[in-house]
């Protein structure tokens, strides 16, 4: 079967085809937006950024897959309604991003209390599983991501191409892509001057505290969104 001027839904749950697609511009349209809002200074990248200078460029690539996954969450509460929860619950809000903020500040204090004579040892050394769930944990504990979702998303949705849902998925799939190309980059760039002051002490001291102050600062951020 072609498609004109469209793209194939496939979802690899139940492979379901569907003739009624986005149009190639849309995705377009939506890719580029997805990849400057991937590029302006928000909680994530900035997480990434902190967490591949802390670490170094592989802890920055888990912690983005931790993120891409706590995405995954975020598109299927838009997909499925979910996210209207926290649109209208001022509680469930509030509760979710004091979580997150304590998560936050949890990590600085981390960051905070890494000695030098620790760090020269090299005994801040976090597993794999344990910074992707650090990841995981700070996206899906930021309410703002499923209400940006639920903004940003059905300006590119038209009921006219069929299935809201399906539309909502490749969207969020569409995002997720972009999300991946910019905060990878940053693990990489960030990763490298952690490399670069590996040996030194000292620069990795430094490197803890500004991880440090960005997670402070990111928690603040948090506790003073609003819906």
């Amino acid at each position: 079967m072609v498609m004109p001027a469209g793209l194939t839904v496939i979802l690899a749950a139940g492979m379901v085809e569907t003739d009624q697609v986005i149009e190639f511009d849309v995705l377009l349209l939506f890719f580029s937006a997805s990849v400057l809002l991937g590029l302006s200074p928000g909680p994530d990248n900035l997480f990434v950024m902190a967490q591949s200078a802390q670490h170094g460029r592989g802890a920055g690539l888990i912690v983005t897959l931790g993120l891409f996954t706590g995405l995954l969450v975020h598109t299927s509460a838009v997909a499925f309604g979910l996210a209207a929860v926290f649109h209208t619950s001022a509680v469930a809000f509030t509760v979710l991003k004091f979580i997150g903020a304590s998560y936050l500040l949890y990590l600085a204090w981390q960051a905070f209390r890494a000695s030098a004579s620790a760090v020269a040892k090299r005994v801040v050394r976090l597993d794999k599983g344990r910074l992707y769930r650090r990841g995981i944990i700070m996206n899906i504990t930021n309410p703002k991501v499923s209400l940006f979702f639920l903004a940003f998303l059905p300006q590119f949705v038209d009921p006219k191409n069929g299935s809201l849902v399906l539309q909502f998925l490749l969207l969020g799939g569409v995002f997720i892509i972009a999300t991946i190309l910019v905060f990878g980059s940053i693990s990489l760039i960030a990763g490298s001057i952690s490399e670069r002051f590996k040996e030194s002490p000292r620069a990795q001291l430094i490197l803890n505290r500004l991880a440090g102050i960005v997670f402070v600062g990111l928690a603040l951020k948090l506790v003073a969104s609003e819906r």
